[in-house]
């Protein structure tokens, strides 16, 4: 669902909203989206980056044996692009966070009531959210498999599905030579996504 493929009418409003009530924001390639629960977010133009982190704590016994005092590793969980929203839920012991994964990266937000203003838009919000889930799904399938070729493969074809763009031969531009992602990623992106 881009923006594209929604009634211009409506996304105009919404988007004539956000500015009318200072809900919009544009940020910087790898800039933190100040997200909090309880808010709907809708990535206008641009790539959200989400990550988790683990706050796991020690026992008793292990804090006396020994001190560490480690941050706790961020872990890619993917990408939210233009046009889709994403929710941040407040789930201890664990942190989701969500970056500009490009320049330039517009985001609006409001509360879930908001969208009483908008029913129709509402339920496409819904329906966003569940194909999200659907997709989550064949994520958790791909990166759970053993061995680590097979979870890397699933990815990259996960990713390419999702956002892939083709790529034309440079003497042919009818000619599809295969696939490419809108944005760049990370060795250390990649790695964290598959458990390496």
């Amino acid at each position: 669902f881009s923006e594209a493929s929604r009634p211009f009418l409506t996304w105009q409003r919404i988007l004539d909203w956000a500015q009318e009530h200072y809900r919009c924001r544009t940020f910087s390639k790898d800039e933190r989206i100040p997200a909090r629960p309880g808010l709907l977010y809708l990535v206008q133009r641009g790539a959200i980056r989400m990550v988790g982190t683990a706050q796991v704590s020690a026992t008793a016994n292990q804090l006396t044996s020994r001190r560490i005092n480690r941050t706790p590793e961020e872990a890619f969980l993917g990408f939210v692009g233009a046009g889709n929203p994403f929710e941040i839920v407040a789930q201890s012991p664990f942190t989701l966070q969500a970056y500009a994964h490009v320049d330039q990266t517009a985001v609006l937000w409001m509360y879930w009531h908001d969208l009483d203003n908008w029913p129709h838009f509402r339920r496409e919000i819904m329906d966003l959210f569940r194909y999200q889930h659907q997709r989550k799904l064949l994520w958790l399938s791909a990166l759970g498999q053993r061995r680590t070729i097979d979870r890397l493969l699933g990815f990259l074809t996960l990713l390419i599905e999702e956002y892939g763009e083709p790529a034309t031969s440079e003497t042919d531009p009818e000619v599809i030579r295969g696939y490419c992602l809108p944005f760049p990623l990370t060795h250390a992106q990649i790695s964290s996504a598959i458990g390496s």
